[in-house]
């Protein structure tokens, strides 16, 4: 069995090799290439893979490529973690907006409207090679914004993908962690969209336990939201919503003296990560890596691929189209909801009517997303202006417009537009 990573040179992927040891004996696979259209980390992340197989007694073969339709060859799984831009994209997609008085983030908002702008055609043909090298494989997706790329690949291309995040399963670690609960005996309720999710119904030996789930996330202080808002809404925001629901405070940080964006942050975390990486000493996954931020991704890739790989009808919270499962969003509108997943792909579990203390911020931001993935689709200035204009973290036509067109042009080199 082969597993192809694209965009292999990541930080991330020790992590995933770490998942792909750990989980060896029930998925067994003899090679892993990894792609990257950047050959010095490629060379540097390349070997500390092989160290950390060649650590663990495990005789898979790992290859490096930057051809992305050889990279694909055989390939039973696509894991995609590519980054269009590399992290100085990132920083722009955040810094700019600040200096618009906005919120820059990479996941929503302007700065995230234009990682999806770069990364849509991208993964769009990705998912094209993979049909024509390996179309019986499997794209497993983490790559930011998680579930415009879930509706992009729904909506225009055919390949067997799944979209995934890991934050869902972090933020129900925490509430369960918070109540002093059992996950084996818990279960959540969660909706939304990705990195706009809520725990809605939180479950304990069957017993509805929500109340108590919402008391102690806002007694305990530990929330970026405030307590008495989650009390009132009555369900648990992820804590991304910290930007739709104070804004100000975000903004008040950025303004700060000495202020970094996450972006800035990163990229020398980054740097520190492969010195590390380089060591030939180094055999396995250094403690720095958790300071990039995305624990987790390893856990749910590999609990994607062994659903499928074994027919498992596991219950999963994916980003996923809709078809149906949440009233009041179009059917191949993407969103993030449990599904059962299994060798056929992901079902998405039936939710019914969002809650009306959270339904409308969901319809604007998931209007929000599917014009970005037309705009890209199309290469449309309108679509996109029309995008942003309907994002409830951009306040006028008077910094829309103006704003656009700082994006776009400081993009110019990885749009065709």
């Amino acid at each position: 069995m082969k597993i192809t990573i694209i965009g292999g040179g990541s930080t991330y992927t020790p992590e995933l090799v770490e998942g792909l040891i750990k989980n060896h004996p029930i998925l067994p696979v003899d090679e892993l290439c990894l792609m990257d259209i950047d050959e010095r980390r490629l060379e540097i992340v390349g070997g500390l893979c092989r160290r950390m197989f060649a650590h663990c007694g495990l005789d898979i073969k790992v290859t490096l490529e930057t051809n992305r339709k050889r990279a694909l060859k055989g390939s039973a799984y696509v894991n995609c973690l590519i980054r269009v831009g590399g992290m100085d994209a990132r920083i722009q997609d955040e810094r700019i907006p600040l200096s618009f008085g906005l919120i820059g983030q990479e996941t929503t908002g302007p700065g995230g409207m234009m990682k999806a702008l770069r990364t849509i055609p991208v993964m769009l043909e990705l998912a094209q090679d993979i049909l024509e090298v390996c179309p019986n494989a499997w794209l497993i997706n983490y790559t930011n914004p998680s579930g415009i790329m879930a509706e992009a690949l729904g909506k225009h291309s055919r390949a067997r993908y799944i979209s995934l995040c890991s934050g869902p399963d972090h933020w129900i670690s925490e509430i369960l962690r918070l109540m002093g609960a059992d996950p084996s005996r818990a279960s959540v309720d969660w909706v939304g969209l990705n990195h706009l999710g809520f725990a809605v119904r939180v479950w304990l030996d069957g017993v509805d336990v929500t109340r108590r789930a919402v008391e102690a996330v806002a007694a305990s202080g530990e929330w970026p939201i405030e307590a008495e808002w989650i009390r009132s809404l009555g369900a648990i925001p992820a804590s991304y919503l910290r930007y739709f629901y104070h804004p100000d405070r975000v903004l008040s940080e950025a303004g700060q003296p000495g202020f970094q964006t996450r972006g800035e942050q990163v990229k020398k975390i980054e740097t520190d990560l492969l010195a590390l990486y380089a060591d030939p000493q180094l055999h396995e996954k250094p403690e720095l890596l958790k300071r990039r931020g995305g624990g987790g991704y390893s856990d749910v890739a590999f609990a994607a691929m062994l659903a499928i790989h074994y027919n498992r009808s596991e219950r999963q919270i994916i980003q996923v189209l809709n078809q149906g499962a949440v009233d009041g969003l179009p059917e191949d509108a993407s969103v993030e909801i449990p599904c059962l997943v299994d060798a056929a792909g992901t079902h998405p579990v039936r939710f019914g009517e969002l809650p009306p203390g959270i339904r409308g911020l969901v319809q604007s931001v998931k209007a929000y997303e599917s014009l970005v993935v037309e705009a890209a689709v199309k290469c449309s200035r309108q679509l996109a202006l029309q995008a942003l204009m309907t994002h409830p973290l951009v306040p006028a036509w008077d910094v829309a417009n103006p704003l656009l067109d700082r994006l776009l042009e400081a993009n110019r080199k990885w749009l065709e537009w």
